[in-house]
């Protein structure tokens, strides 16, 4: 489970980050970010929040509650590499129903790659 100070609760919070915030779409999701230093109305301060919107589009509940588990799964180990300050709402797209956690995982790092919240990979071989 994500750690209650890096969940988005707020209707009001997914809502400024979605219509304000940068966003980088992948195949099976979107991933919008919000910096809240930006806004007057959000305290800026500790560390990212995350928020996950799975419509009925992506399948019946079952499957839905699925793929937030595993989105859930994935944002746990992002929290240490995401700016602090930074709200990151996660949509999932209908494909993300047959997509596989490892190709999850890698859509949401390459949308926050493209979007400047992580840093790049390097291959030390």
């Amino acid at each position: 489970m994500l750690p209650e100070p890096h969940r988005l609760r707020r209707h009001s919070d997914f809502s400024l980050t979605v219509r304000r915030g940068r966003r980088m779409g992948r195949r099976d999701l979107v991933v919008h970010a919000f910096d809240r230093a930006q806004a007057d109305e959000l305290v800026s301060s500790g560390g990212p929040r995350f928020g996950l919107v799975v419509s009925k589009a992506v399948g019946p509940a079952v499957i839905r509650h699925r793929v937030a588990r595993r989105l859930r799964h994935i944002c746990i180990d992002l929290v240490d590499s995401v700016p602090r300050g930074t709200d990151v709402v996660i949509r999932a797209l209908p494909g993300a129903a047959t997509a596989s956690s490892r190709d999850l995982e890698k859509q949401l790092r390459a949308g926050l790659l493209r979007l400047d919240l992580l840093a790049p990979v390097s291959n030390s071989t």
